[in-house]
């Protein structure tokens, strides 16, 4: 049981976390072991994703005071939010866990100032993060230069093989 101070403090850090997080995902994960919680733990933290099991009734209380409070509905039973800043990554662990945890359930979350639900969540997850998404738009602008490119030394070599000097030669 927290005393009056612990309380404080616990509300204090939560609404911190809430108003500070570009990605906030709340999930439920009754029937995890300890062993697969430090797993998911461990998996967000390379990512620099906190997460925390919370106390529902006195994050509720945080919530109040934060862009974050529409989400005070999914806070019932043993419930798990993710704070980090990028909510594809974010998404995206939480979602392969799922898939291979069935007893993490996924109930929604914010992305910057969006409110997700489950499907919300799914489709976050299924975007490509920054780093991929530059990837493919560096690739989409380097093939036509590159095919433009061929190209001009492919007319180029032809028209060498036509000029004079080299009809001579082939005589």
């Amino acid at each position: 049981m927290m005393n009056k101070e612990q309380k404080k403090n616990y509300i204090s850090e939560m609404t911190t976390q809430f108003e500070n997080s570009k990605a906030i995902m709340v999930t439920h994960y009754q029937g995890l072991t300890m062993s697969q919680l430090d797993e998911l733990r461990s998996k967000m933290r390379e990512h620099g994703i906190i997460f925390k099991i919370t106390k529902n009734r006195i994050t509720k209380l945080a919530l109040e005071k934060t862009k974050c409070k529409d989400l005070s509905n999914l806070f019932t039973g043993p419930t798990a939010v993710a704070f980090g800043e990028d909510a594809i990554m974010s998404a995206r662990i939480l979602s392969k866990f799922a898939k291979d945890n069935e007893n993490l359930k996924l109930l929604g979350g914010m992305m910057g100032e969006e409110l997700l639900d489950q499907a919300g969540v799914q489709n976050v997850a299924n975007l490509p993060t920054l780093d991929e998404a530059r990837a493919k738009i560096v690739g989409i602008l380097a093939t036509p230069a590159s095919k433009f490119v061929s190209i001009l030394l492919a007319r180029s070599e032809k028209m060498s093989s036509l000029s004079p000097e080299n009809s001579e030669k082939s005589t």
